[in-house]
């Protein structure tokens, strides 16, 4: 996949917070309402721990309008900054082990597994990797897991088999994302598929 897509630069964003804010908003949409979301908090300076706290949430819920389910977002982006900022911002978030600040993260309502695995790879640079509807897909399709398999489960078992590398675990996911929006998609076009010598699925696709 590295050979066919090159080097992802993934996660696209200016600044910690910014991955922690798209990693929110990214749940049930795709990438780019969140880009549209995140340009309108930019433009009205609302891309702040405390401005988004403080900013009355019918005024959030207008500008996070292209991520969907703005409503629901805004309170969970607003209540996830209070508690951002009573944890000390990153500085304090970051003196957290791994396991503790994941911890933490879950216990944010909202944060699941995914979203807060996002924040420990992509702003913390923690060793966590990313299980998300590509990963699994993919992987099924390939005949290496059921696709159903807890997430915790799938995690280990792609972790076990990486290198412990930080910058590996964020390319590779980014590749996984990349192959799953392009070709592995739904309805997989497998004829563009770099993988499809070592793909079980192939033929019925294809039929």
């Amino acid at each position: 996949m590295l050979g066919r897509y090159g080097p992802q630069h993934w996660w696209p964003a200016d600044t910690t917070f910014e991955v922690m804010v798209g990693a929110v908003l990214t749940q049930n949409t795709a990438w780019g309402n969140v880009e549209r979301a995140i340009t309108n908090l930019k433009r009205a300076g609302l891309l702040d721990a405390c401005a988004i706290r403080d900013c009355p949430r019918a005024v959030l819920a207008r500008h996070l309008k292209p991520s969907g389910y703005f409503n629901v977002k805004a309170r969970r982006l607003a209540e996830f900054c209070d508690w951002y900022l009573r944890r000390g911002g990153f500085g304090g978030l970051n003196e957290l082990s791994t396991v503790a600040l994941r911890d933490a993260l879950l216990s944010v309502r909202g944060i699941g597994p995914e979203t807060a695995d996002d924040i420990l790879l992509y702003a913390f640079g923690r060793r966590v990797f990313v299980i998300d509807a590509y990963t699994r897909r993919i992987f099924s399709r390939l005949g290496m897991v059921s696709g159903d398999e807890p997430y915790e489960r799938l995690r280990a078992w792609i972790e076990d088999a990486l290198p412990p590398d930080t910058t590996i675990y964020n390319e590779y996911h980014a590749l996984i994302v990349r192959h799953g929006k392009d070709v592995c998609r739904a309805r997989p076009a497998c004829g563009r598929c770099v993988l499809r010598s070592i793909c079980p699925s192939v033929a019925s696709s294809a039929a």
